[in-house]
């Protein structure tokens, strides 16, 4: 009976990653870098969640992605009563249909304990069946033995945080003393933590966004309703799996969902400064200059606290193009506060436009 059922989800699985067509997301590379758009928190059957492991290639391929992790539970594994525990099964089932999709497949795992320390994935490991040990500082021992880069996962879930208030214990902080938290979710499904990017900014960690979907992703993230998927943004010299990692350790890292972008000034700056070009004037009269401001990426900015004589507000929409009215009174160049990029707990990107 087991034999049948596999063989009736691989059916499936490969069925769907066979389908559809690849969207494409207008988002900028960095100067000497390419943007990878990531998810690095997704369950299959082999764990708790409800797809075969080749449905989350399709699924990246359709969305739009570049790289994603397949991280199962190691402790959880509610269907073991039907389906064999491998915790290297969803990395092995879907490698080969990765490469045929051109998606980057992290080889990665779900330690998942009480908080502290909570849930953590380890991503880029070779055996997911070491790290399935009692103790959790050896699980996370084992993990960086083999060169893991390790994620703390959703910290403000309230199911082990009621507050939604991700908190630093000793158990974390020792880990951070040991360099062995090298990311932390700021989005998770569809929650969001700010906290997070105060924990990423004080030990220089990566800020990572992922959906830790366990059902169809299309369903969980309806469109319009949801334009997109939660992603950690990556920026790597290269679109490798190599390149990948050495940019996760790096931190170089935005996160992107729900209209918002939040991570680490240095690289929010460059990235909404590529997003965005403004015009020379095109008319001028008396008293006024008119310019436009285009928008080229998928990520509509809500630009607030303008200066007095200035628009105090400009909402550039995504994939177009924004007409301002300027007084000649004004000197540029024109400063805003961009409400929807998040480079702090209770901050917010900074901006100038000028022509």
């Amino acid at each position: 009976m087991k034999k049948l059922i596999i063989i009736i989800l691989l059916c499936a699985g490969i069925t769907y990653a066979g389908s559809g067509q690849r969207k494409i997301v207008h988002l900028p590379d960095l100067p000497g870098y390419v943007t990878l758009k990531c998810d690095f928190h997704l369950h299959t059957v082999f764990s708790d969640g409800n797809v075969w492991p080749t449905v989350r290639v399709g699924e990246a391929y359709r969305d739009g992605l570049d790289a994603i992790a397949i991280t199962d539970h190691l402790e959880y594994t509610p269907k073991d009563d039907f389906i064999p525990v491998d915790p290297n099964a969803g990395w092995k089932i879907a490698e080969s249909t990765a490469k045929d999709f051109n998606i980057i497949l992290v080889h990665g795992a779900e330690i998942t304990r009480k908080m502290p320390p909570g849930h953590f994935n380890a991503l880029f490991i070779q055996d997911a069946s070491l790290l399935a040990v009692d103790s959790a500082m050896d699980a996370f021992a084992a993990a960086i033995k083999q060169g893991a880069f390790l994620q703390w996962n959703h910290p403000g879930w309230k199911a082990q945080e009621p507050d939604g208030i991700p908190k630093l214990y000793p158990i974390h902080k020792q880990l951070l003393e040991k360099g062995w938290i090298h990311g932390i979710e700021f989005f998770n499904d569809n929650e969001y933590y700010p906290l997070v990017l105060t924990f990423c900014k004080q030990y220089n960690l990566a800020v990572t966004g992922n959906s830790d979907n366990h059902g169809v992703i299309s369903e969980s993230y309806p469109a319009p309703e949801w334009p997109n998927r939660p992603m950690t943004l990556v920026f790597a010299k290269e679109r490798t799996s190599e390149a990948l990692k050495e940019a996760m350790f790096a931190g170089r890292t935005l996160v992107y969902f729900r209209d918002i972008i939040a991570g680490k000034e240095e690289y929010a700056k460059p990235f909404f400064y590529k997003c965005i070009s403004v015009s020379k004037p095109y008319y001028e009269n008396e008293k006024n200059l008119y310019f436009e401001v285009t928008n080229n990426s998928d990520v509509p900015f809500y630009l607030i606290n303008g200066k007095p004589d200035t628009p105090s507000s400009l909402e550039l929409s995504a994939n177009s193009v924004t007409r301002v009215v300027l007084s000649k009174k004004v000197t540029l160049p024109l400063t805003y506060d961009v409400k929807n990029v998040m480079t702090g707990e209770n901050e917010v990107l900074k901006v100038e436009l000028k022509y």
